[in-house]
């Protein structure tokens, strides 16, 4: 198989359906030409679509299912209905059998989040998966966890999300030695919960290949203050979907005031180079991709209404964890944290 790796796809999760990902594919393979893409979804359905990009169908192949999971399914109702055989499954089992590096769907969040632990399960010293996403900031980009996966976390959680947002730093960001805060309501040592309270001290005395640089605030998320933003999945989730929206919003008032006189038409003409990078920079959809860490194998979850753009962002991410062996990085600071035997539990499963 060119280039070794292989990632696998839910084709029926989402909003947009089989054509946002396999549109989304044909974007990455022109970025990726060397990866294969293997389709779990219905096969009467992706082959017109895969006909119609004859390099695409040269580095695919369709897993066929017609079992979907649906964005409103609860996750005990979509282990009931699909276990085993819906497309979401598939493409996390391809993952644990070893003929796929990473997963990614743009299906139902809980439902991937149960599937995803129930079948990769977690590394050793780690209880809870945590889900991280890159989010733009003012220095560049920074890695934000958790966003969602847990709505709460304890002392140990969120020392976990920290070993695991600083490896994820340093293979998508290509940070050396990244800098970690943890969210809270003040800088000031005294301020927080005691499970934030007792995290931080653990990561000041711990020593591992990074910079904890103490607590942050809300605003040092957009400043870029540290590489890593830890948090509970509560707050992550809350903060991320309000700086999207946020960004949208602006995005209205700009295009709205562009219009409002002819003067200001012909200021947009005059400035629209400068527009576009705006536009461009402002756009959720080019950090698109919620990878979940602290499993044994990678999965990355895209928005539910990614389109083919927001899709390759995701599939990028996935090839970029796949390629950089983040998982092993990973265990190579559980081991410092939890001794050598979190190693032990966390080889990359051969192909099959």
């Amino acid at each position: 198989m060119a280039g070794g790796i292989t990632i696998a796809l839910d084709a029926m999760g989402g909003d947009l359906g089989c054509a946002a990902v396999v549109g989304g594919a044909s974007i990455a393979r022109v970025r990726h030409p060397d990866v294969h893409y293997e389709f779990h979804g219905d096969r009467a359905l992706l082959e017109p679509l895969l006909d119609a990009d004859a390099l695409l169908k040269a580095v695919s192949t369709i897993h066929h299912t017609d079992v979907a999971v649906s964005m409103s399914d609860k996750p005990s109702q979509a282990l009931r209905m699909g276990r085993r055989v819906s497309s979401m499954w598939l493409a996390i089992d391809a993952v644990k059998q070893g003929r796929a590096q990473a997963a990614v769907s743009c299906g139902n969040t809980g439902a991937l989040t149960v599937m995803s632990r129930m079948i990769l399960k977690t590394m050793h010293g780690i209880d809870r998966p945590a889900l991280a996403a890159i989010w733009p900031t003012m220095r560049g980009e920074s890695v934000v966890l958790d966003v969602g996966a847990n709505v709460v976390a304890e002392q140990k959680n969120l020392v976990n999300f920290a070993i695991m947002g600083e490896a994820m730093a340093r293979t998508a960001l290509g940070q050396p030695h990244p800098t970690v805060g943890l969210l809270n309501i003040g800088a000031e040592e005294m301020k927080g919960n005691e499970d934030l309270k007792g995290a931080a001290q653990i990561l000041r005395e711990t020593d591992l290949n990074f910079d904890f640089h103490g607590f942050v605030e809300g605003n040092d998320i957009s400043k870029g203050t540290v590489d890593v933003v830890v948090t509970d999945g509560f707050t992550g989730n809350v903060a991320i979907k309000t700086a999207e929206g946020m960004a949208r919003l602006i995005g209205d008032y700009l295009s709205n005031a562009m219009r409002r006189s002819l003067a200001s038409r012909i200021g947009y003409l005059l400035a629209r180079g400068a527009f576009k990078v705006l536009r461009q920079r402002m756009d959720p959809g080019r950090s698109n991709g919620g990878v979940f860490l602290g499993l044994n194998g990678i999965v990355v979850k895209s928005h539910g209404s990614a389109n083919e753009s927001s899709v390759a962002a995701a599939l990028g991410l996935a090839i970029d964890m796949a390629q950089n062996d983040i998982i092993n990085k990973i265990a190579a600071d559980l081991a410092v944290l939890h001794g050598p035997e979190a190693q032990a539990d966390t080889k990359t499963p051969e192909p099959a």
